[in-house]
Protein backbone atom coordinates (compact mmCIF):
# COMPACT_ATOMS: atom_id res chain seq x y z
CA UNK A 1 0.00 0.00 0.00
CA UNK A 2 1.17 3.65 -0.84
CA UNK A 3 2.36 5.24 1.71
CA UNK A 4 4.08 9.14 2.37
CA UNK A 5 5.31 10.76 5.65
CA UNK A 6 3.20 12.71 7.99
CA UNK A 7 3.29 16.49 7.16
CA UNK A 8 4.09 17.05 10.92
CA UNK A 9 6.72 14.65 12.83
CA UNK A 10 6.54 11.45 13.78
CA UNK A 11 5.62 10.47 17.56
CA UNK A 12 9.56 9.30 17.87
CA UNK A 13 10.99 12.09 16.08
CA UNK A 14 8.30 14.47 18.06
CA UNK A 15 9.27 13.31 21.73
CA UNK A 16 13.07 13.89 20.80
CA UNK A 17 12.61 17.30 19.56
CA UNK A 18 9.80 18.79 21.61
CA UNK A 19 11.52 19.72 24.59
CA UNK A 20 13.67 21.88 22.24
CA UNK A 21 11.10 23.87 20.60
CA UNK A 22 9.81 24.47 24.10
CA UNK A 23 12.49 25.49 26.22
CA UNK A 24 13.62 22.96 28.97
CA UNK A 25 13.98 23.74 32.90
CA UNK A 26 11.87 25.63 35.29
CA UNK A 27 9.66 28.66 33.16
CA UNK A 28 11.74 32.37 34.47
CA UNK A 29 10.04 34.37 36.70
CA UNK A 30 6.71 36.19 35.42
CA UNK A 31 7.07 39.54 35.30
CA UNK A 32 4.46 42.55 33.55
CA UNK A 33 5.75 43.89 30.34
CA UNK A 34 6.82 42.78 26.79
CA UNK A 35 8.39 38.98 26.82
CA UNK A 36 11.29 37.76 24.95
CA UNK A 37 9.79 36.12 21.50
CA UNK A 38 11.71 32.91 22.22
CA UNK A 39 9.96 32.38 26.25
CA UNK A 40 8.45 29.06 26.76
CA UNK A 41 5.03 31.20 28.27
CA UNK A 42 4.88 32.85 24.97
CA UNK A 43 5.05 30.07 23.00
CA UNK A 44 2.89 27.92 24.75
CA UNK A 45 -0.15 30.93 25.02
CA UNK A 46 0.40 31.03 21.52
CA UNK A 47 -0.62 27.44 20.94
CA UNK A 48 -3.48 27.08 23.16
CA UNK A 49 -4.72 29.85 21.33
CA UNK A 50 -4.27 27.79 17.96
CA UNK A 51 -6.11 24.61 20.04
CA UNK A 52 -8.95 27.26 20.67
CA UNK A 53 -8.94 27.97 16.31
CA UNK A 54 -8.41 24.44 14.78
CA UNK A 55 -11.27 23.27 17.10
CA UNK A 56 -13.68 26.88 16.46
CA UNK A 57 -12.74 26.25 12.63
CA UNK A 58 -13.82 22.47 12.68
CA UNK A 59 -12.18 22.28 9.47
CA UNK A 60 -9.33 19.42 8.67
CA UNK A 61 -8.31 21.28 5.74
CA UNK A 62 -7.84 24.32 7.60
CA UNK A 63 -5.33 23.37 10.82
CA UNK A 64 -2.97 25.70 11.97
CA UNK A 65 0.08 24.93 13.54
CA UNK A 66 2.66 27.95 15.14
CA UNK A 67 5.18 29.48 13.21
CA UNK A 68 6.98 32.19 14.98
CA UNK A 69 5.81 34.25 18.03
CA UNK A 70 6.55 37.55 16.77
CA UNK A 71 5.40 40.09 19.74
CA UNK A 72 4.53 38.80 23.62
CA UNK A 73 3.37 40.82 26.37
CA UNK A 74 2.62 39.55 29.95
CA UNK A 75 0.25 41.49 32.41
CA UNK A 76 -1.16 40.17 35.85
CA UNK A 77 -4.66 40.75 37.08
CA UNK A 78 -4.10 40.56 40.77
CA UNK A 79 -6.75 37.71 42.62
CA UNK A 80 -7.83 37.26 38.74
CA UNK A 81 -5.11 35.83 36.78
CA UNK A 82 -2.77 36.51 33.95
CA UNK A 83 -3.14 37.59 30.12
CA UNK A 84 -0.72 37.16 27.59
CA UNK A 85 -1.22 39.81 24.10
CA UNK A 86 -0.11 37.90 21.40
CA UNK A 87 1.22 38.74 17.69
CA UNK A 88 2.49 35.23 16.03
CA UNK A 89 2.61 33.71 12.53
CA UNK A 90 1.25 30.55 11.54
CA UNK A 91 1.73 27.50 9.27
CA UNK A 92 -0.49 25.15 7.52
CA UNK A 93 -0.07 22.03 9.68
CA UNK A 94 0.03 19.39 6.92
CA UNK A 95 2.26 21.74 4.07
CA UNK A 96 4.26 23.56 7.15
CA UNK A 97 3.57 27.03 4.32
CA UNK A 98 3.07 30.49 6.09
CA UNK A 99 -0.40 30.88 5.87
CA UNK A 100 -0.91 33.86 7.96
CA UNK A 101 -0.63 36.32 11.20
CA UNK A 102 -2.44 36.06 14.47
CA UNK A 103 -3.21 38.72 16.88
CA UNK A 104 -4.35 36.80 20.13
CA UNK A 105 -4.84 37.36 24.21
CA UNK A 106 -4.72 34.37 26.07
CA UNK A 107 -6.02 34.61 29.61
CA UNK A 108 -5.88 32.37 32.15
CA UNK A 109 -8.03 32.85 34.87
CA UNK A 110 -7.75 31.34 38.77
CA UNK A 111 -11.08 30.08 39.32
CA UNK A 112 -12.09 28.88 35.89
CA UNK A 113 -10.65 25.28 34.24
CA UNK A 114 -9.43 26.27 30.72
CA UNK A 115 -7.92 29.51 29.33
CA UNK A 116 -10.12 32.24 27.86
CA UNK A 117 -8.90 32.94 24.37
CA UNK A 118 -9.82 35.44 21.73
CA UNK A 119 -8.15 35.72 18.16
CA UNK A 120 -8.33 37.57 15.25
CA UNK A 121 -6.09 36.24 11.85
CA UNK A 122 -5.24 36.58 8.49
CA UNK A 123 -5.76 33.53 5.95
CA UNK A 124 -3.89 33.62 3.30
CA UNK A 125 -4.68 29.68 2.34
CA UNK A 126 -7.21 29.37 -1.03
CA UNK A 127 -10.37 29.22 1.02
CA UNK A 128 -12.65 28.12 -2.01
CA UNK A 129 -9.87 25.03 -1.88
CA UNK A 130 -10.11 24.37 1.61
CA UNK A 131 -13.69 24.05 1.83
CA UNK A 132 -13.83 21.49 -1.33
CA UNK A 133 -11.33 19.60 0.24
CA UNK A 134 -13.58 19.47 3.49
CA UNK A 135 -16.61 18.39 1.09
CA UNK A 136 -14.64 15.77 -0.67
CA UNK A 137 -13.65 14.21 2.55
CA UNK A 138 -17.05 14.26 4.08
CA UNK A 139 -18.61 12.82 0.87
CA UNK A 140 -16.60 9.93 0.46
CA UNK A 141 -17.20 8.98 4.43
CA UNK A 142 -20.92 9.61 3.62
CA UNK A 143 -20.65 7.36 1.11
CA UNK A 144 -18.83 4.54 2.63
CA UNK A 145 -20.49 0.93 3.16
CA UNK A 146 -17.83 -0.33 5.60
CA UNK A 147 -16.63 1.79 8.61
CA UNK A 148 -13.05 2.95 7.91
CA UNK A 149 -10.85 1.77 10.28
CA UNK A 150 -6.98 2.43 11.15
CA UNK A 151 -4.22 2.18 13.38
CA UNK A 152 -1.22 4.04 14.83
CA UNK A 153 -1.69 7.13 13.01
CA UNK A 154 1.54 8.03 12.00
CA UNK A 155 3.34 4.67 12.44
CA UNK A 156 6.51 4.78 14.84
CA UNK A 157 8.11 5.96 10.91
CA UNK A 158 5.97 9.35 11.03
CA UNK A 159 3.96 7.97 8.04
CA UNK A 160 0.30 8.19 6.98
CA UNK A 161 -1.43 6.16 4.88
CA UNK A 162 -2.96 8.87 2.76
CA UNK A 163 -6.58 7.15 3.09
CA UNK A 164 -6.06 7.78 6.82
CA UNK A 165 -4.96 11.36 6.33
CA UNK A 166 -8.34 13.19 6.64
CA UNK A 167 -9.35 11.59 9.20
CA UNK A 168 -6.42 11.78 11.05
CA UNK A 169 -6.88 15.93 10.59
CA UNK A 170 -10.01 15.67 12.00
CA UNK A 171 -8.34 14.31 15.04
CA UNK A 172 -6.16 17.17 15.21
CA UNK A 173 -9.13 19.50 14.92
CA UNK A 174 -11.34 17.73 17.76
CA UNK A 175 -8.33 16.73 20.08
CA UNK A 176 -7.59 20.40 19.79
CA UNK A 177 -10.95 21.27 21.71
CA UNK A 178 -9.35 19.25 24.49
CA UNK A 179 -5.66 20.89 24.36
CA UNK A 180 -7.28 23.90 24.73
CA UNK A 181 -9.66 22.44 27.81
CA UNK A 182 -6.74 20.99 29.58
CA UNK A 183 -4.00 23.72 29.13
CA UNK A 184 -2.52 25.90 31.65
CA UNK A 185 -0.19 28.73 31.66
CA UNK A 186 2.44 26.08 32.77
CA UNK A 187 1.25 22.59 30.50
CA UNK A 188 0.96 22.48 27.12
CA UNK A 189 -0.53 19.59 24.62
CA UNK A 190 0.06 18.05 21.47
CA UNK A 191 -1.57 15.17 19.72
CA UNK A 192 0.98 12.88 19.18
CA UNK A 193 -0.75 9.82 17.44
CA UNK A 194 -4.20 7.87 16.85
CA UNK A 195 -4.02 4.92 18.21
CA UNK A 196 -7.04 3.67 16.51
CA UNK A 197 -9.88 5.52 14.83
CA UNK A 198 -13.02 4.05 13.61
CA UNK A 199 -16.34 5.32 12.05
CA UNK A 200 -19.43 5.33 12.58
CA UNK A 201 -22.35 4.64 10.11
CA UNK A 202 -24.75 6.91 10.61
CA UNK A 203 -28.44 7.82 9.05
CA UNK A 204 -28.24 11.97 9.08
CA UNK A 205 -26.15 14.20 7.56
CA UNK A 206 -23.14 14.14 10.25
CA UNK A 207 -20.20 11.89 9.97
CA UNK A 208 -19.18 10.40 12.82
CA UNK A 209 -15.41 8.59 14.23
CA UNK A 210 -14.46 7.26 17.74
CA UNK A 211 -10.67 7.69 18.59
CA UNK A 212 -8.25 6.82 20.75
CA UNK A 213 -5.51 9.39 20.74
CA UNK A 214 -2.28 9.87 23.14
CA UNK A 215 -1.91 13.65 24.13
CA UNK A 216 2.31 14.41 25.05
CA UNK A 217 2.06 16.64 27.68
CA UNK A 218 4.75 19.54 28.25
CA UNK A 219 7.28 20.06 29.83
CA UNK A 220 6.26 16.83 32.05
CA UNK A 221 6.52 14.19 28.95
CA UNK A 222 3.88 12.26 30.14
CA UNK A 223 1.75 10.66 27.58
CA UNK A 224 -1.92 10.50 28.40
CA UNK A 225 -4.31 8.54 26.36
CA UNK A 226 -7.61 9.94 25.67
CA UNK A 227 -10.48 8.15 24.30
CA UNK A 228 -12.47 11.18 21.66
CA UNK A 229 -15.82 10.93 19.84
CA UNK A 230 -15.73 13.54 17.03
CA UNK A 231 -19.26 14.50 15.16
CA UNK A 232 -18.78 16.88 12.04
CA UNK A 233 -20.15 17.99 9.08
CA UNK A 234 -18.57 20.58 7.20
CA UNK A 235 -19.16 24.02 7.80
CA UNK A 236 -20.98 23.47 11.18
CA UNK A 237 -18.98 23.37 14.99
CA UNK A 238 -17.46 20.25 16.06
CA UNK A 239 -19.17 18.12 18.53
CA UNK A 240 -16.45 16.49 20.76
CA UNK A 241 -16.81 14.29 23.45
CA UNK A 242 -13.70 12.91 25.49
CA UNK A 243 -12.47 10.84 28.64
CA UNK A 244 -8.92 11.00 29.18
CA UNK A 245 -6.91 8.15 31.52
CA UNK A 246 -6.29 10.73 34.00
CA UNK A 247 -9.60 11.99 34.54
CA UNK A 248 -12.91 9.96 36.00
CA UNK A 249 -15.75 11.34 34.07
CA UNK A 250 -16.78 12.50 30.50
CA UNK A 251 -16.14 16.52 28.80
CA UNK A 252 -17.83 17.58 25.83
CA UNK A 253 -17.72 20.57 24.27
CA UNK A 254 -20.47 23.49 24.09
CA UNK A 255 -21.23 22.46 20.36
CA UNK A 256 -20.98 26.24 19.18
CA UNK A 257 -24.14 26.90 21.79
CA UNK A 258 -21.46 29.67 22.47
CA UNK A 259 -20.35 28.54 25.91
CA UNK A 260 -16.93 28.51 25.14
CA UNK A 261 -14.68 31.10 26.86
CA UNK A 262 -13.43 32.98 23.64
CA UNK A 263 -14.38 34.01 20.24
CA UNK A 264 -12.62 33.86 17.11
CA UNK A 265 -14.07 36.88 15.65
CA UNK A 266 -12.59 37.98 12.38
CA UNK A 267 -10.36 35.33 11.55
CA UNK A 268 -10.50 35.54 7.92
CA UNK A 269 -9.86 39.04 7.71
CA UNK A 270 -7.23 40.69 4.73
CA UNK A 271 -5.52 42.76 7.64
CA UNK A 272 -4.39 42.53 11.22
CA UNK A 273 -3.62 45.79 13.25
CA UNK A 274 -0.47 45.32 15.39
CA UNK A 275 -0.17 44.72 18.91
Amino acid sequence: MQRRSAARLGPLLLLLLLPLAWGEGPSPPRADGELQVSNRLAGQAARVALHYLNYRLGSPSALRALGQVRKATLKTIPGIGHKYYLQFTTEDYKSSQNVGTCLATVFYLKRKPRPAVNINCTYTKDQKQTREDDYSFYKKMRQQTKPLIGNDIPDSYGNIEPALEPAWALAVAGSSYLMWEKSTENLGYFMAQVKNVKQWITKDDSIDFDYSVVLHEIPTQEMISCHLRVIWTPGHPLKVKYFCSSENQWSESGEGSGTESGSTNGIFNEKAANI
